[in-house]
């Protein structure tokens, strides 16, 4: 999948403040993505300051990006590198950084010329996304192909 870039400063603050330590980090991303009930046949977290690495699998596409945007989403971290090796590789999904003013109605009529489907986004998204009216600026959602 590669790499994705993130807005350090904004996002879930599930990293324990003032941490150095890579290792406590890498715990508390994993502790993140098990809580969020994401798939995986195995994950490995590695993390260098601001910059986390994904190695392992999952079964779908869906899944390795679903994991990749859910430690992207947090703030301290400012890149994704997703090597994760998918078991049925499919066409990834678009990725949107979301912007002041945006609201999931106007990005999926951005996307895929209709507005009313917004909840499109929303299910890609879950269960990062828990209400379509709560998304902030810098967020990186998932935009699936319809």
């Amino acid at each position: 999948m590669g790499l994705l870039s993130f807005l350090k400063g904004v996002g879930e603050k599930i990293l324990p403040s003032n941490e150095k330590e890579p290792e406590v980090k890498a715990a508390a991303l994993l502790s993140h993505v098990q809580g969020l009930g994401l798939p995986f046949k195995k994950l490995t977290i590695k993390v260098l300051e601001d910059a986390v690495t994904l190695q392992g699998e999952v079964a779908e596409q869906v899944d390795a990006e679903k994991i990749a945007i859910a430690v992207g989403n947090v703030e301290g971290v400012a890149s994704v590198d997703n090597q994760l090796v998918v078991a049925e590789p499919k066409p990834e999904a678009k990725f949107h950084t979301v912007e002041k003013g945006d609201f999931l109605s106007k990005i999926a009529k951005k996307y895929y010329g209709d507005a009313n489907k917004y909840m499109v986004i929303f299910e890609a998204n879950k269960p990062m996304l828990s209400d379509p009216d709560k998304i902030y600026p810098g967020q990186v959602l998932r935009i699936p192909e319809l």
